[in-house]
């Protein structure tokens, strides 16, 4: 470990001191300070945001087969709804032409063509599979592996291909991806999270599944369909609407003001809710080397749902230096673009690893 990192891992332990000293001092190990400083996690959840944009195509096959053979504890993945009520694994409810391109109509003369730039709750899965979603490297993510030729997938493969790995220690954190800010964009909420639902139940894989929503209302929905699933509310912050006139449209009918504007105790109010997901900090891409910066979760949140008895996994952190100061706060989890740079942090700090599964052949 170099020294820089070593000396940013003591100046953030140190500012904590106070409030980690107790525990710290029950686990002290003979180590360097920054080392005795550090909470020796026994299990973080390391999570391959859409599969792992930074090493290849999100939301890709090839990109789920490489998150689990590097070796992450659970793939994060984004679903929608297509017109004819197929699960479709993307991350943008209107196709982004960043991401995707035209190739041909389905029939000749379709007045919905040309697709890119339309709803998917508008086309049909036939009209969405035309459609070349690795045309390019994502701007951005220079090491990204282009899936040449990608066609979109459906919940149901990806769940196929987590089985044929046999990769049952592996969770699959899957969002329904309910615009609640303008529902007109989105399939209904309650047929959304009823066809999430049906595939996942169908696969025989559930006990692996977390779902995530920023959708409150969607997770209240989940429960109410599969109420031993573990759920996990999704926050940005804004959505919460704290201070302003009655609820968000986002939390399904509750008013964060109700909870004093805590993410923590609004969330917990949720049945079936085991983790909450903050965005890292803001700005939104930002790191700890920024002068602007400022984490959106603090110890106090993560004292706070660990009392509760719930996990913090904030989204979605990058940078190796910002991660290892979530890692000093004491989250739970991370999710990140670049779940190999995560895991070698993981390894230079000591920590317990995810396996790395192979892909196994069924006869």
């Amino acid at each position: 470990m170099s020294l820089r990192l070593s000396m940013r891992h003591l100046l953030v332990g140190l500012a904590v001191v106070p409030a980690l000293a107790a525990p710290v001092a029950a686990h002290a190990a003979p180590a360097d300070s920054a080392d005795a400083l550090r909470p020796h996690k026994t299990h973080f959840d390391l999570q391959a945001h859409r599969g792992g944009i930074g090493m290849t195509t999100e939301e890709s096959l090839e990109g789920f087969a490489k998150a689990m053979r590097l070796g992450v504890t659970t793939l994060e993945l984004d679903t929608q709804i297509t017109k004819d009520q197929k699960v479709v694994v993307n991350h943008d409810r209107q196709i982004s032409k960043q991401k995707c391109a035209d190739t041909a109509p389905v029939t000749v003369g379709d007045p919905m063509y040309p697709y890119v730039g339309k709803y998917i709750k508008d086309l049909t899965l036939a009209q969405i599979k035309t459609m070349n979603c690795g045309f390019q490297q994502l701007p951005g993510f220079p090491e990204q592996e282009q899936i040449k030729g990608f066609r979109m997938v459906e919940l149901k493969d990806v769940l196929g291909l987590v089985k044929s790995y046999h990769a049952k220690d592996l969770k699959l954190n899957i969002e329904t991806k309910v615009e609640a800010g303008a529902p007109e964009q989105t399939a209904p909420r309650e047929l959304f999270v009823r066809r999430v639902y049906e595939e996942i139940h169908r696969s025989g894989i559930e006990k692996q599944v977390t779902i995530q929503s920023f959708d409150w209302g969607a997770l209240k929905e989940m429960h109410k369909l599969a109420p031993k699933w573990p759920l996990v509310a999704l926050t940005n912050y804004d959505f919460l609407q704290v201070g302003m006139p009655g609820a968000s449209p986002w939390l399904g009918g509750i008013d964060a003001d109700d909870f004093g504007g805590d993410f923590v105790k609004a969330a917990a109010s949720i049945k079936g809710v085991t983790a909450l997901s903050p965005n890292y900090g803001f700005p939104q891409n930002g790191t700890i080397s920024d002068p602007a910066f400022r984490f959106y979760p603090d110890k106090k949140m993560v004292a706070e749902a660990h009392k509760r008895g719930l996990k913090v996994i904030p989204w979605t952190c990058d940078d190796p230096a910002t991660v290892a100061a979530l890692m000093d706060m004491g989250v739970d989890g991370i999710i990140t673009n670049y779940p190999n740079k995560v895991r070698d942090l993981m390894a230079q700090r000591g920590m317990n690893l995810p396996k790395s599964l192979k892909p196994r052949h069924q006869h």
